[in-house]
C-alpha cells in the first residue's frame, strides 16, 4: 500500500508510526507533506519516510491519502488537490469538516471521515469513523486497517455522531490529563513527593480503566465497590459532587460538541 499523509503534525506522525508498526506499508511507500521544514526533518529522521512540501507531488501514485491538517486549512489543501486525486481512498481527520464539504471541494466521492485521539501515538487510540456511500468494500477494508493500526476503531453509518465523538473521545484525553494533573497536585499538597504522586495517579487511572474494560460493569457499580459508608472515599466524592464535578464535565463536553459543529458550519474555511 502506498500512502500519502498531508500534514506532519502530532496525528500525522502518529499515523505514520502506526502504519509502519502494523506493516501496512514500507517506509519507501509513505510520503509525508508539510509546509514546515522542521516537521519534515523530524518526520524523516524519526520514521525514515519520504517528505515533501508539495501536496500534489505527495498524492501521485498513492493508494490512500490521509488529510491530517487543521480544519481551517482544509479548504486550501483540498482546493489545491482538486483534479489531482483519481481513485485514491481519501481519509480526513479534521474536526468538524463534513463528508459533503470534503466532496464538494475535492471532487471526490470515495471518502472517509475519522476522529482519532492522541493515545494513537502509543497504539492505544480510539478512532470513530464513517464513510461516504460510494466507498467500495475494498477501500472500506483499507480504511479500517489504517485506522485500526492506531488502536481501537468504531465505524458508524450516521455521520452526525462524528462531532459527538470529537467532543468525547477526540478531546477526551485532554480532560483525563487535566484530571491526572490535578490529582498529582493534590497528592503533593498533602505531602507526597511529586514522583510518588505521579506514579500513584498514573497507575490508578490506567488500572481503573482496564478494570472497567475487563469487568464490563457500570461505572457507578465500580465506584460503589470502592466507596465504604462514612469512609474517606465517600467524603471525597461528596466534595466533588458538591463542587459540580459531574455537571461541569457534561458542560465541557457540550461546549466541545458545539465548537465542532461551528467548525463544520464554516465549510472548512
Amino acid at each position: 500500500m502506498k500512502v500519502a499523509v498531508i500534514g506532519g503534525g502530532t496525528m500525522g506522525g502518529a499515523l505514520v508510526k502506526s502504519i509502519l508498526r502494523a506493516r501496512l506499508a514500507l517506509k519507501g511507500d509513505i510520503v509525508v507533506s508539510d509546509v514546515s521544514r522542521d516537521r519534515r526533518d523530524m518526520i524523516k529522521k524519526r520514521h525514515g519516510v519520504a517528505v515533501t512540501d508539495n501536496n500534489v507531488q505527495a498524492v501521485e501514485g498513492a493508494d490512500a491519502v490521509i488529510l491530517a491538517v487543521k480544519p481551517q486549512e482544509m479548504a486550501a489543501v483540498l482546493g489545491r488537490l482538486s483534479g489531482h486525486l483519481a481513485s485514491q481512498l481519501v481519509i480526513s481527520i479534521a474536526a468538524g469538516i463534513s463528508l459533503d464539504t470534503i466532496s464538494q471541494i475535492s471532487k471526490q466521492s470515495a471518502l472517509v471521515r475519522a476522529m482519532p485521539n492522541t493515545p494513537a501515538q502509543v497504539g492505544k487510540g480510539m478512532t470513530v469513523w464513517t464513510s461516504s456511500g460510494e466507498l467500495a468494500l475494498e477501500k472500506h477494508d483499507m480504511a479500517r486497517k489504517i485506522l485500526a493500526s492506531m488502536g481501537e476503531e468504531m465505524y458508524l453509518k450516521d455521520e452526525r455522531y462524528l462531532d459527538m465523538a470529537t467532543a468525547v473521545s477526540g478531546s477526551g484525553p485532554a480532560y483525563v490529563f487535566l484530571f491526572i494533573e490535578a490529582l498529582i497536585d493534590a497528592g503533593v499538597h498533602i505531602g507526597l513527593t511529586r514522583d510518588m504522586a505521579q506514579i500513584l495517579v498514573i497507575e490508578t487511572v490506567a488500572g481503573s480503566a482496564e478494570a472497567m474494560k475487563k469487568m464490563s460493569r457500570h461505572p457507578a457499580e465500580l465506584r460503589n465497590m470502592v466507596t465504604s459508608p462514612g469512609g474517606t472515599t465517600a467524603e471525597a466524592l461528596f466534595r466533588l459532587e458538591s463542587g459540580g464535578f459531574r455537571s461541569l464535565v457534561i458542560s465541557a463536553v457540550m461546549a466541545a460538541y458545539e465548537k465542532a459543529q461551528r467548525l463544520g458550519s464554516k465549510k472548512a474555511g
